[in-house]
C-alpha cells in the first residue's frame, strides 16, 4: 500500500485503493484501516478522496458522495473526488477542496480521527526529513545532530507526535466526541509543532521550493484546519467542560 500512495494520488489513488479493498476494510475493520490509510496518506504526501468516505460511513450514505465539510473560520468545503483545482494551490495544501455557501453538522467524531491520523503521518514525515539533514549536514567538523539544540528541537517534535498517537489510539469512551475533538486537536498541534521545528532544523533549504518540507506543512496547515483546527477544538473542548463543570475520564493510567 505505501508503494501504491507513493506512486499515485487524487483520483488514481482512489482507484488504486478501491482496487485493494478500501471499501471493504473500512465497513469491517475499521479500526484497523483508518489509521493505516490515513497515517500512510500524511507519510508520503499522497491524497485520496477516503475521507468522504469515512464521512459517509459514519452517517449512513450513499457511496461516492461529496458531504460538505467545517473548515477553520467558519467556512464550508466539500472535498472533489476529481481533481478540479489547480495541484499546486498553495491556499489548499494540493488538495482538491472546493468552498461551499453552507453545510450541515453531522457526526464527524470519526472523520476527526481520520483526519488526526494523516497529520500524524504528515509530522512524521516532517520529522524524517529533518532527522536526515541533521545527520547529513556538517558544521565546525561534525554533523549538526550532535548540537543539544537541535536534539532538543526533534525530541520535542517526537513526543508531540507520539502524545498525539496515544490520544488517537484511545478506546470509544462514554464521550467519543470529546475523545475525538481532543484527539484532532492533539494531532494538529503535533504537525504544527513537526512544521516549527523541522524548519528550524532545515534551515535556509528549508524554505526553497526545491525541497520536499513546504508540501507537508502547506499539507499540514489546511488538515488541521479541516473539521475544525487545534486551536478552535481546544477552545470548544475547554467550554464544554465548562458548562458541564466536570471531567469524563477519559484513559485509565
Amino acid at each position: 500500500m505505501r508503494t501504491c500512495m507513493a506512486n499515485a494520488s487524487g483520483p488514481e489513488l482512489d482507484a488504486a485503493l478501491a482496487e485493494l479493498g478500501w471499501a471493504d476494510m473500512l465497513s469491517e475493520v475499521p479500526d484497523i484501516a483508518v489509521p493505516l490509510v490515513f497515517r500512510l496518506l500524511g507519510e508520503t504526501g499522497a491524497h485520496a478522496s477516503v475521507l468522504n468516505d469515512v464521512l459517509l460511513e459514519t452517517i449512513g450514505g450513499l457511496p461516492g458522495g461529496t458531504p460538505p465539510m467545517p473548515f477553520a473560520g467558519g467556512h464550508w468545503v466539500v472535498w472533489e473526488r476529481e481533481d478540479t483545482q489547480a495541484p499546486d494551490n498553495p491556499t489548499l495544501g494540493g488538495l482538491p477542496l472546493r468552498r461551499v455557501p453552507d453545510g450541515e453538522l453531522m457526526r464527524i467524531g470519526e472523520a476527526r480521527r481520520a483526519l488526526g491520523w494523516w497529520l500524524v503521518g504528515s509530522a512524521r514525515a516532517m520529522l524524517a526529513l529533518a532527522r536526515t539533514h541533521a545527520l547529513d549536514r556538517v558544521q565546525f567538523g561534525r554533523p549538526i545532530a550532535g548540537f543539544q539544540a537541535i536534539r532538543h528541537k526533534l525530541a520535542e517534535t517526537l513526543v508531540a507526535i507520539e502524545g498525539a498517537e496515544a490520544t488517537l489510539s484511545l478506546p470509544d469512551t462514554d464521550s467519543p466526541d470529546l475523545t475525538a475533538m481532543l484527539a484532532k486537536a492533539a494531532a494538529g498541534k503535533a504537525a504544527l509543532t513537526a512544521a516549527k521545528h523541522t524548519q528550524q532544523v532545515l534551515a535556509g533549504i528549508g524554505f526553497t521550493a526545491e525541497h520536499d518540507l513546504h508540501h507537508h506543512i502547506k499539507r499540514a496547515l489546511v488538515l488541521d484546519g479541516l473539521l475544525g483546527s487545534s486551536r478552535e477544538l481546544t477552545r470548544k473542548a475547554g467550554a464544554g467542560l465548562r458548562a458541564r463543570r466536570s471531567a469524563p475520564r477519559l484513559a485509565e493510567l
